[in-house]
């Protein structure tokens, strides 16, 4: 026994269907070998890798039919990596990157059940180097910014991980930080703009958030 419970749900995006292993709930929790307290990840927070959530079922809906010629495509913060399965069906050039230790244990199995080869994945720190990472033409992420220290790190991690000419993606589902984040992009030189995501996920199920696209100014 891995020390947690899990469950398996049906996402359909664009007419197809993605089984998709996930934690069962966001009472579960196993560090056995405190590899996860030693990323500093607490129990409180152990568990949101492996929910699937609003905002990466709108990312997910969103890679579907976005332009993936000639992109290689980073997903920060990724958990259970939806989008990035999406983009790697679609033959797309998906890395994707997390802080946590069991997102590519997951990542893995949910490839096997979708029937999916295997796509790139590497851990990806916020706050430190990631030298092995390199440079991506279109950056996505969904819900990254639940923690206060959260917007400059990120900010500065898609900095420097983005191409010369990049599109970076962020679904946020209007959290508080979101406004401090668009601030530190401003900082760095990128343009931005902001919508309204739709308010019904695939599920029939409501849905409050946005779309943030940015761009270096060479981009636009």
């Amino acid at each position: 026994m891995p020390g947690y419970q899990t469950k398996c749900e049906t996402v359909t995006v664009g007419g197809k269907d993605y089984q998709i292993r996930s934690l069962l709930d966001q009472m579960q929790f196993a560090d056995p070998d405190g590899e996860a307290e030693r990323a500093g990840i607490s129990s409180a927070t152990w568990p949101l890798f492996g929910l699937l959530w609003p905002s990466a079922r709108v990312l997910a809906q969103l890679m579907d039919t976005f332009d993936l010629a000639g992109k290689r495509v980073l997903e920060i913060g990724a958990g259970l990596a939806l989008a990035s399965m999406v983009v790697h069906r679609r033959e797309g050039d998906a890395t994707a990157t997390d802080w946590h230790p069991l997102s590519p244990v997951f990542l893995k199995e949910n490839l096997l059940l979708n029937q999916l080869s295997p796509m790139k994945y590497q851990r990806g720190n916020w706050a430190g180097e990631n030298p092995e990472l390199g440079l991506f033409d279109l950056i996505i992420g969904s819900d990254v910014l639940y923690e206060r220290q959260q917007p400059e790190q990120l900010a500065h991690f898609i900095d420097t991980h983005a191409a010369p000419v990049a599109q970076i993606i962020i679904i946020d589902p209007d959290r508080g930080n979101r406004v401090g984040f668009c601030r530190a992009m401003a900082g760095l030189g990128y343009q931005f703009t902001m919508q309204r995501a739709p308010g019904t996920l695939e599920n029939g199920t409501h849905y409050k958030g946005r779309i943030l696209r940015f761009t270096r100014p060479l981009a636009a």
